[in-house]
């Protein structure tokens, strides 16, 4: 069984949020296409979300580096990309004084997906750097094969980027793209 998790495509996180990847709104296209593609596939449809209380320490006000965003049932909260009934929605960051950002940190998702007997991972979303790579690293740290969808992940800078696929592909992270997958 494979999955695709999504990453954090929220609006805070879109050009215009209050944390933006910049040109982030691109990928939404080819995320959705992903999402259809695995659908086919039967594959299980995962979605993390950062889902910070107002309070959150990452934001600046609480001794943190970030403006604040993603606040718990706010406008900048909502995915921006269409998701089946049945994916799954994982929240992570949703307590005041707990960080993260890999979708494994603190939310169960490594074992709902040992549960449903997942094998192989493929990540997609914003923003590579940070929480991309981080979700990444955990999935290879439980046992999953895990590959990242070159084509919808955006980064906050292209240099820094690179160099986070080149170490992602280093650890053991497979690089893919829709015309490899559709080969």
């Amino acid at each position: 069984m494979e999955a695709l998790i999504v990453v954090d495509m929220q609006k805070d996180f879109m050009p215009g949020g209050a944390l933006p990847v910049p040109n982030g709104d691109r990928i939404i296209p080819r995320v959705e296409e992903y999402i259809g593609l695995f659908k086919e596939r039967g594959a299980l449809i995962v979605a993390t979300r950062d889902w910070h209380p107002e309070n959150h320490m990452s934001f600046k006000e609480y001794g943190g580096i970030w403006p604040k965003h993603c606040i718990q049932n706010t406008k900048g909260a909502e995915f921006v990309i269409k998701l089946p009934e049945d994916a799954i929605i994982i929240s992570k960051a949703d307590k005041p004084d707990k960080e993260a950002y890999s979708g494994f940190e603190g939310t169960g998702l490594a074992n709902i997906l040992k549960e449903r007997e997942v094998k192989k991972v493929y990540i997609c979303g914003v923003a590579t750097e940070y929480c991309v790579k981080a979700t990444a690293l955990d999935a290879l740290k439980h046992g999953f094969e895990v590959y990242l969808l070159k084509d919808a992940v955006k980064g906050i800078n292209p240099s820094d980027e690179e160099k986070v696929l080149k170490e992602l592909e280093e650890n053991g992270v497979k690089i893919a793209t829709m015309n490899v997958l559709k080969a």
